[in-house]
């Protein structure tokens, strides 16, 4: 059966508006938004919050509808983790900044997509669909002496059976859109607590943690040497009190030798739909780059030949094709990752591909960039050196582009975390 790289219609129709919002609004932004941290980017966000809104209620009724032993059932793959991958490409081509700030239950939303109850996602996101102003969702599991080895985490959740609520103490670093969904709206953030830390993995626990809860105070803002116009906090809890119902999932603790409990299981799948997205949004970044290196040679008259031998091209000329040809193969990883979740596969390979890749293409193409544009690709003029200040993070957070590898290395060689490290 021939493979077709056609974007299907459904997603078409919505890159439209997509590309338009990139083109007019993020991209003149970008310099101001970058040179001024922590500004809100406001025209942005109000101009999406109501299609973020709209698409979130469509998507909890569908879901809703599926539900139901009566409705029709879906025939066929889907395409909503397709159709996200596109959209983070396109608005990050736009301002990579920007995009993390859009007013959505995203971050949050992966995990309790993950893990949480059919109540508690209809509880919890249905918030995002009838609110009345723009609202953030975010995850918190990073923290000072917990980044890439998730199962070290230190904050801790206890339950107080006195009054059936759960007792969360600790400090959360680096967490995106933080101080947006904790501060300023009636969002929630997913925090990643034990209940048990001589259980290890088996202990670790999200629960959903609102605005307003007592006990919750963001520490700082961060300044940050990319993504500059994107939140990014620490957040410090002290006795905050959540309601036991806000545990994702059960808060049973397995002990047994070999066995996982859902909710470590819960963070990595977690991970498994939010990897392709970062690699999306990497390819969107290095797309910019490459578009604008291609934009100013052919103003001097630079041509890119793709029909010459190898060996009669330039050094230019063949850095641009190999940047074009790494750019692709990360793109078609992605693809790869992101479908394979709308056909109902487990995808935890891929996605850690996709991810690894496209960090390191990125972080190389961005470099190249400033590197073949020379003093004017290093000055604040052109946003080259935006870009390749933005890039970076691509191949640090959700995953190291080292732990992405190493997993990566144990499921093709069938090794566990114990005999591969």
């Amino acid at each position: 059966m021939p493979i077709s790289f056609e974007i299907p219609e459904r997603i078409t129709q919505g890159l439209q508006m997509t590309q338009a919002l990139a083109v007019g609004v993020m991209r003149p932004e970008a310099r101001q938004l970058d040179e001024n941290e922590h500004t809100r980017p406001d025209t942005l966000i109000n101009m999406t919050w109501p299609v973020m809104k709209d698409q979130q209620k469509r998507q909890l009724d569908k879901l809703a509808a599926q539900q139901k032993s009566d409705a029709p059932k879906r025939e066929g793959p889907g395409i909503l983790n397709l159709n996200m991958v596109y959209t983070f490409e396109t608005l990050s081509w736009g301002d990579v900044g920007q995009m993390l700030c859009l007013p959505t239950a995203l971050l949050a939303g992966a995990a309790i997509e993950a893990v949480g109850t059919p109540e508690q996602k209809e509880r919890f996101l249905r918030r995002f669909a009838e609110g009345d102003q723009p609202m953030w969702g975010a995850m918190a599991m990073t923290e000072p002496g917990a980044g890439s080895d998730t199962s070290a985490i230190q904050t801790t959740a206890v339950l107080d059976e006195s009054t059936h609520e759960w007792v969360l103490n600790g400090e959360k670093i680096f967490c995106t859109n933080g101080k947006l969904a904790l501060d300023e709206s009636n969002g929630v953030v997913v925090v990643w607590a034990t209940v048990d830390r001589s259980a290890g993995r088996a202990g670790m626990k999200p629960f959903v943690v609102e605005a307003g809860t007592p006990g919750v105070t963001i520490e700082k803002q961060e300044i940050k040497h990319g993504i500059r116009a994107s939140d990014t906090a620490s957040i410090v809890l002290k006795d905050a009190r959540i309601p036991y119902e806000n545990l994702l999932g059960s808060a049973e603790v397995r002990q047994r030798e070999g066995d996982s409990t859902k909710g470590f299981k819960g963070a990595m799948a977690t991970f498994d739909a939010s990897r392709p997205l970062i690699a999306a949004s990497a390819m969107g970044v290095g797309r910019a780059a490459l578009e604008f290196v291609k934009e100013k040679f052919a103003e001097e008259g630079i041509e890119i030949p793709y029909n010459a031998p190898y060996h009669e091209l330039t050094a230019v000329q063949r850095d641009v094709l190999e940047m074009e040809a790494q750019l692709k193969a990360a793109w078609l990883l992605t693809l790869r990752a992101a479908s394979m979740l709308d056909h109902g596969e487990a995808n935890n390979l891929e996605a850690s591909m996709a991810k690894a890749k496209a960090g390191k293409v990125v972080t190389w193409i961005t470099q190249k960039a400033v590197e073949m544009l020379g003093p004017l690709g290093y000055s604040r003029e052109w946003l080259a050196e935006k870009w390749m200040r933005d890039a970076k993070i691509n191949d640090i957070y959700e995953g190291t582009g080292q732990i992405n590898t190493l997993i990566v290395a144990r499921r093709l060689l069938g090794y566990s975390s114990r005999d591969l490290s």
